[in-house]
């Protein structure tokens, strides 16, 4: 099991989220539970693909790591911060067709 950092930011009437430790991973939603549920299924599905390709899977760094080389993500009053704790999916070898 890994616990996936995510930052939630308040956008124009909605909230977006993404977790560093997985680049190209975003979400939005209506309040902050439907943001935080949006991001636990988009990471599930962002994982799944990454594995089905037989990419190898990001490492999950945390709050502290984050905070240690991002000075603007330290310094940032206008988010929230949660973790996603995932089963990881296992890693297949790539189709080739």
């Amino acid at each position: 099991m890994q616990t996936y950092l995510v930052v939630i930011e308040k956008a124009d009437g909605n909230y977006s989220a993404y977790s560093p430790d997985v680049p190209g991973c975003i979400t939005t939603g209506s309040t902050v539970e439907k943001t935080l549920a949006n991001m636990r299924e988009a990471l599930v599905a962002h994982l799944d693909l990454l594995a089905a390709g037989g990419d190898a899977l990001p490492e999950a760094r945390g709050l502290e790591y984050h905070w240690g080389v991002d000075a603007e993500l330290r310094h940032c009053a206008d988010v929230l911060f949660a973790h996603v704790a995932l089963e990881l999916p296992s890693p297949r070898a790539a189709v080739i067709a």
